[in-house]
């Protein structure tokens, strides 16, 4: 069983860290965030402008411009960062036939996946960026 993101999903996580890691040091231009977070630099802007319109970042033009978070990285969770840039079908699209779940009835295994679709969204919903580098710093890896 596999959990994966979209590319999208990947590069709006990267570029949140990316931003966090600063704390306060002043905004970060979309190219310096997709040199520190090894993304391609034509995908970062569109990825930025997502964050922006969810009012999770904001960008300044201009030479000092740049983007920083909107908000303490302890108040942006993960959740929020994938809603903004993902769009999830995955609730009508049945696990076992791959189709919508419900015009014939419900598959066998629909409540399970969808509980536990669920519950992944509740993690992340709880997960806040401050936690996830916090973690990271704990068991000593290093911020990439």
């Amino acid at each position: 069983m596999r959990i994966e993101l979209t590319r999208r999903g990947d590069y709006a996580v990267r570029a949140m860290l990316a931003l966090a890691q600063v704390d306060g040091d002043g905004p970060l231009s979309a190219r310096v965030i997709a040199e520190r977070m090894a993304v391609p630099v034509r995908f970062m802007p569109h990825v930025l402008r997502d964050l922006v319109r969810a009012g999770l970042i904001s960008g300044r033009t201009g030479r000092r411009g740049g983007y920083e978070l909107a908000r303490p990285a302890a108040a942006i969770d993960l959740l929020g960062v994938l809603d903004a840039v993902e769009t999830d079908h995955s609730e009508a699209r049945c696990v076992l036939r791959g189709g919508p779940c419900g015009a014939d009835g419900r598959c066998a295994v629909h409540a399970v996946f969808s509980g536990a679709a669920a519950a992944l969204r509740e993690r992340l919903a709880g997960a806040t960026l401050a936690d996830v580098l916090g973690s990271e710093l704990a068991i000593g890896q290093p911020h990439r």
